[in-house]
């Protein structure tokens, strides 16, 4: 698929004028806590998503609703896969749609921040899908793991939408298609910004894994140390 089908098919009004809103729905949750969803636009969808529904495009209750559920269900799963493969994770081999380094992205993100990560990594791409997969590793108390997936699903989905809608109302229907392009632009940026800083800060670390293969105890003691970060 050449570069521009590809930008066409994650674009978000492309998106959104493709697949409606069971689509959107399904996106939001894919990109909560599927490791197939890491690259998906959820910060500009659900943004663009606001400001369709400002113009009567989307019903604005049932999208802030649905978005909601779609977050937190989608992490939920995401964190029901971490405690299933536990450890195996950091063993994981590379492939298309699975790198190490995105792993070792959302650990560093749980040194810095402890649970409190799954609040803010709402906000930041690769890492929010991550996220949710490695408070299952690192065995997060289920009670901890759903209070803050459901304040950080809120904020981000509900909040970020709501955004859209607002600013949709302030400029106003007619003028919505002569700056959603731009403002999509604004959005891209100020999302992907804590990604590009989390790989910059990773790939300075990179050194440890210079070696090769982790292994099997590398891995246990990995989510051993992850599971005390957690519990901090």
């Amino acid at each position: 698929m050449h570069l521009a089908g590809i930008t066409d098919a994650i674009d978000p009004q492309e998106l959104l004028r493709s697949f409606g809103t069971i689509g959107l729905f399904l996106i939001v949750f894919a990109e909560s806590g599927l490791l197939i969803g890491f690259f998906l636009p959820g910060d500009s969808l659900l943004f663009t998503a606001g400001l369709f529904a400002s113009r009567g495009d989307l019903n604005i209750a049932v999208i802030l609703l649905g978005c909601f559920l779609a977050a937190v269900i989608g992490d939920q799963v995401g964190y029901a896969f971490g405690r299933r493969v536990g450890p195996s994770i950091f063993r994981r081999p590379n492939s298309k749609l699975f790198k190490q380094e995105y792993v070792e992205q959302a650990d560093e993100f749980f040194e810095r921040h402890g649970a409190k990560t799954i609040v803010l990594a709402r906000f930041v791409p690769i890492v929010r899908t991550f996220a949710p997969i490695l408070a299952g590793v690192g065995r997060m108390p289920y009670r901890t793991f759903v209070t803050f997936n459901v304040i950080g699903g809120f904020v981000w989905a509900v909040g970020v939408t709501s955004l859209g809608y607002f600013l949709g109302d302030v400029i106003g229907e007619d003028n919505i298609d002569k700056y959603l392009l731009p403002i999509i632009a604004v959005i891209v940026f100020v999302s992907v910004l804590p990604a590009v800083i989390e790989v910059i800060r990773h790939r300075r670390k990179a050194a440890r894994a210079a070696s090769g293969e982790v292994s099997q105890v590398e891995a246990e003691a990995m989510a051993e140390h992850l599971h005390e970060i957690i519990d901090d």
